[in-house]
């Protein structure tokens, strides 16, 4: 009997794995992990076999993922050394418990060493590390979730502002919804053809910021405008606002569930043509066709963002 282990059922993106993968591979063979075990009494009551895995203790990462045949790292909702620390406990676990191969939430160009965004040097650190050992592994690197731009002009909206500002010039994003990418974590866990495999998962269309608002604007009969900004001027705008720089400050006054480091350097990013990536491997994996920017738009209330925050310590 196989033994699938997937990581973090306790937040919003492993949430959504846990009820696809559910569809694809038997109830017996699944494990659900969390870093506290009151997250996990929901699948336990469902017959789902479950484990506490926290991230910065090590040695409950090797008891929960002994023998298994494939376990999903979804990236950790954190940035920096702290995010780094937790995802080489992570790997030396998967060599320690001889797990098969590792699936891993990574983003598009992060093997690219010029790629500006803070956050791609955790995840070009963590497929390093995963490829310097003898893992199996399939790297998805995830194009940027419209579900987080979304939420941003629908709180511009709710607060009757009349202009978003971005430092993402005329760049493209090929967006895709954090469903559709869940949905491809779900699939290369019960998929055996891909072994050392680094897949794309996009959208089908290009998006300026420019387009996204038109169709955004065109869907929902407002009239939001994009202003381009500098990375300091809107550095200057996210602090103004009391948005926290790093996933370390204070998010309960924050009107984005974001860091502005974070989205500063991702527009640098989109500005700069490393998420202009035509080549997508979402349909291939999964079967589907991308959901469209204009259905999510169409159904905003089911692609909002929510909270993005760890249970770890």
């Amino acid at each position: 009997m196989k033994k699938i282990v997937v990581n973090g059922v306790d937040g919003n993106f492993g949430k959504l794995v846990a009820g696809y993968v559910q569809k694809l591979i038997p109830k017996e063979n699944l494990v659900f992990t969390a870093p506290r075990a009151d997250k996990l009494e929901e699948y336990s009551k469902q017959g789902i076999k479950t484990a506490v895995a926290d991230f910065n203790k090590p040695e409950s990462l090797v008891s929960a993922y002994s023998n298994a045949d494939k376990v999903l790292l979804i990236s950790m909702p954190f940035v920096g050394k702290k995010r780094r620390q937790a995802h080489n406990n992570f790997v030396e676990a998967c060599v320690k418990a001889h797990v098969g191969q590792v699936i891993y939430t990574s983003v598009l160009s992060a093997g690219n060493p010029f790629n500006p965004s803070v956050e791609n040097a955790d995840h070009g650190y963590t497929e390093s590390i995963i490829q310097n050992t003898d893992l199996d592994y399939i790297f998805l690197r995830n194009s940027l979730f419209a579900e987080a731009f979304i939420s941003d002009y629908m709180r511009a909206v709710n607060n009757k502002e009349d202009s978003i500002e971005k430092n993402m010039g005329d760049g493209k994003v090929y967006f895709i919804s954090r469903r559709d990418a869940a949905l491809s974590a779900a699939c290369a866990l019960n998929n055996d053809l891909l072994h050392r495999a680094v897949l794309n998962i996009n959208g089908s269309e290009p998006f300026t910021y420019q387009k996204f608002l038109d169709v955004g604007n065109e869907v929902t009969g407002n009239q939001i405008k994009y202003v381009k900004k500098t990375d300091q001027e809107l550095y200057d705008y996210f602090d103004s606002i009391g948005v926290p720089r790093d996933t370390n400050g204070d998010f309960s006054k924050s009107p984005i569930q974001a860091t502005s480091e974070g989205m500063v350097t991702f527009g640098t990013t989109v500005t700069q043509g490393y998420l202009d990536v035509p080549v997508s491997d979402f349909s291939k994996l999964t079967g589907h066709q991308p959901i469209t920017v204009k259905h999510m738009f169409e159904h905003k209330e089911d692609y909002l963002l929510g909270d993005r925050h760890s249970t770890e310590k």
